[in-house]
């Protein structure tokens, strides 16, 4: 098969999707957040993981990877894939956004223009100013066995443009929405 027989062509109304990753570093008991920095557009002074776009060249586990040394200066192993969200905000280009874990082997990180980055114990990372939706992602996330399968999700907004979080629930084939 072709490039040119993807069908690219033939999909250009239909809904699309811009990838990105989110990376939450380990390390023993901590997890590494990034409090944005105050200047930043969206989420500034708030917590999030590291992570960013997914560049043509590259799979999404080789652009988290890269995502997380080029945010944190940190080596890291064991990048896995713990959940996929498609993110719905209402135009008819949305965001993917995959989601993973990795084991860093050391605690010294690089500055980041980003913001600051901060190592914070697991018990203590939902008490913290975090971005809207990682109260309920992050415990889930730090919570995941390392053979765990991914989860899948949806965000959307309500007619209050409140953040509606529907997780799968591939155990029964169903759906579990949490409004934020």
């Amino acid at each position: 098969m072709s490039s040119a027989d993807q069908g690219v062509r033939h999909s250009l109304h239909r809904y699309q999707v811009v990838p990105r990753t989110l990376c939450f570093v380990t390390h023993g008991d901590e997890v590494l957040l990034l409090r944005g920095s105050l200047t930043k557009r969206i989420w500034p002074n708030k917590y999030n993981g590291v992570g960013g776009h997914v560049e043509a060249n590259e799979d999404v586990h080789a652009a988290a990877v890269r995502e997380m040394r080029e945010e944190t200066g940190l080596d890291v192993s064991d990048a896995r894939l713990r959940g996929v969200i498609n993110i719905d905000t209402g135009e008819e280009i949305g965001i993917i956004l995959f989601v993973f874990t990795a084991l860093a082997r050391g605690r010294e990180v690089q500055p980041s223009p980003e913001g600051a980055l901060e190592w914070v114990r697991r018990d203590r990372a939902t008490s913290l100013d975090l971005v809207e939706d990682l109260p309920e992602l992050l415990p889930q996330i730090l919570a995941m066995q390392p053979n765990d399968p991914p989860f899948f999700a949806r965000y959307h907004y309500d007619e209050h443009d409140r953040l509606v979080i529907t997780f799968a629930d591939i155990q029964r084939g169903g759906v579990e929405d949490a409004e934020v």
